[in-house]
């Protein structure tokens, strides 16, 4: 059932929302002018009309019972904010020139997460799109936008929005969104969207009173959870699921990665994921081209990416915490929340080897053993990096790694990341080591809201208070302070880091050993006194062999080499990215004695 305000031509326009529990509902048009149309109630619980005199731009709610006027639930714009009347758009006159379009294949995938308001100074969509060129240039060939779900205020992470479908205003709404995907698919890079369908924000979130969207059968840190299958639940999963195919149809949108999904609770012979993964598919068929659901899940679970046959969701993909939690680890030698679990090369290692560093295992920060193994799932279906917003958001000062390790560490990061059988993902600014920080920001209206977050984050940094001072989430301040400062890119260390990223993005595509996604084809061993690490990957007649040490100490080591020679295609010590310089031989044979930099990656072809 499609639902919201569907604009049919001609001056005529088909309400659709679902209310099952209310015994009347009317559409209250408020501009150009002023009348009340009566609505029907049909199957299910969703009442309907189709009204004449209905331009695009047109301004109408809901009038519930008689009494109440709100916004469309599937409002599709709220020009004027979460608080005022949704608007009738026409989805069909936008100019698309993506006709020929096909999408990158998910294996081939760079991606690079991107946050519309800080990513340029004006923070709209069409200020994006003249960086494309540069980001297609340093190898990117898909884009993933936080989301622009609208929210309260104009700057937000995105996450508290409360209209699943309307496009924030203060980005540019529909129209300017409609522009950036386009441009995007010109420049032959991919659109994923970050979608929430584990929860709705606070401030302007009136689901309640159309209906049964939310459920008080699980408890939930964001307050009452979704209702995916308590009684009413089918109308609630047909708007999530009808969100889905609206930003495939509608914008032209790649792939969806989904928000938190260990917080979508439910209890059925029919998971809502398995659902979604369904008409995913159909609706890849009837477009032509493969759509792609991404999943960020903490459970560590193999049902995530299993097919649907096999008992699983049947998702293509889910970010891979633990590869990022064992690099960061391993870079900082922080070890406080969640890093206590890691440290050791032993865990990046296991990471390389089966993407699931905890797969069973009792893990010490959770006190509990956690997870399962996806050693046999395919590389493909899993995403590295070592940043993301949430990793860098939720530090008390939100540092970036640039802030925290020295430069010899970004590059290794970078190495680590892009060498990896995983598909790889970096996040705005990481390229040239931005040092703008990624703070949390919002931008509430409501005192009493604003207060509890204020108080809810001094306390969730409380233990961090030695590492600097806590940064007010409302305040305009510390949203401008995330603003990236492109210029530095151009020069120094910037530069260079830029085109260290630059360099193992075009090796990756270039060599087949790193392009095949295979993690059975792979070595990697560990000295963990040394804190070094060899890895071999390998595809028919094409192998790399590579050192990572993450050591601040010169190492001396008798490498684990593989029968023939190998001759050095990168070495990050090196001068000419800004080393100190290698002290690596130009071509290595089998159990040959090697002195290792500090902090040093290096790439070896082998013949």
């Amino acid at each position: 059932m499609k639902i919201g305000a569907n604009y049919l031509g001609n001056n005529q326009c088909e309400f659709t929302v679902w209310a099952p529990t209310l015994q009347q509902i009317a559409v209250q048009i408020v501009s150009p002018d002023k009348r009340l149309i009566p609505m029907q109630q049909s199957a299910e619980g969703y009442w309907q009309t189709t009204a004449k005199n209905i331009p695009p731009g047109t301004l109408y709610t809901y009038q519930l019972e008689g009494k109440t006027d709100r916004p469309d639930p599937a409002s599709k714009y709220q020009p004027q904010g979460v608080h005022t009347p949704s608007q009738v758009i026409d989805q069909n006159a936008f100019a698309w020139t993506d006709t020929h379009w096909q999408g990158v294949p998910l294996p081939e995938m760079i991606i690079y997460e991107l946050h519309v308001g800080t990513f340029t100074e004006a923070g709209t969509f069409e200020a994006i799109i003249p960086q494309l060129k540069q980001l297609t240039e340093l190898g990117i060939n898909a884009i993933e936008i936080m989301p622009v779900a609208q929210f309260p205020g104009d700057r937000n992470w995105g996450y508290d929005g409360v209209y699943p479908y309307a496009v924030q205003n203060s980005y540019g709404g529909p129209e300017g969104f409609k522009k950036l995907i386009n441009a995007c698919h010109e420049h032959s890079i991919s659109v994923i969207l970050d979608v929430v369908y584990n929860h709705l924000g606070p401030e302007g979130n009136y689901l309640r009173d159309f209906g049964p969207y939310f459920t008080s059968k699980y408890g939930s840190i964001w307050g009452d959870p979704l209702n995916f299958d308590d009684a009413y639940s089918d109308g609630v999963r047909n708007y999530f699921i009808q969100n889905a195919l609206y930003w495939f149809q509608d914008y032209h949108i790649d792939g969806l990665r989904l928000d938190a999904i260990q917080a979508i609770f439910e209890v059925g012979a029919r998971p809502f994921l398995q659902e979604l993964s369904d008409a995913t598919a159909e609706i890849s068929q009837e477009i032509g081209r493969k759509l792609y659901l991404i999943a960020e899940s903490d459970l560590n679970d193999v049902r995530t990416v299993r097919p649907k046959e096999l008992g699983g969701f049947g998702l293509d993909a889910q970010w891979c915490d633990d590869f990022h939690h064992a690099l960061h680890a391993l870079l900082t030698g922080e070890n406080d929340r969640y890093y206590q679990d890691f440290g050791k090369c032993e865990h990046l290692e296991k990471s390389f080897k089966e993407s699931f560093v905890y797969s069973g295992q009792y893990a010490p920060h959770r006190k509990r053993k956690h997870g399962n193994s996806v050693k046999d799932e395919p590389g493909d279906k899993f995403l590295v990096f070592s940043q993301t917003h949430d990793q860098i958001g939720n530090r008390i000062l939100g540092d970036r790694l640039s802030q925290i390790v020295d430069f010899e560490a970004l590059k290794l990061a970078a190495g680590t990341v892009l060498i990896s059988p995983y598909i790889p993902f970096l996040f705005m600014g990481e390229e040239y080591g931005e040092t703008a920080p990624f703070l949390y920001f919002v931008s509430h209206s409501d005192p009493g809201l604003i207060e509890a977050i204020r108080k809810d984050k001094q306390q969730e940094f409380k233990a961090f208070e030695d590492r600097g001072e806590f940064q007010d989430p409302q305040s305009p301040e510390s949203f401008q302070k995330c603003k990236l400062n492109w210029e530095k890119q151009t020069a120094g260390k910037h530069k260079i880091l830029w085109e260290w990223h630059q360099n193992l993005i075009q090796l990756r595509r270039t060599i087949p050993a790193l392009t095949k996604l295979d993690k059975n084809n792979l070595e990697v061993s560990s000295i963990e006194a040394k804190k070094i690490l060899f890895l071999r990957r390998w595809t028919d007649n094409s192998q790399i062999f590579c050192i990572l040490n993450f050591n601040k100490q010169e190492v001396a080591v008798t490498a684990p080499l593989p029968q023939g020679n190998g001759h050095k295609i990168l070495d990050s010590a090196d001068v000419k990215w800004m080393g100190s310089g290698s002290s690596l031989p130009e071509n290595i044979h089998s159990e040959q004695e090697l002195t290792v930099k500090p902090q040093s990656f290096a790439l070896y072809q082998l013949i």
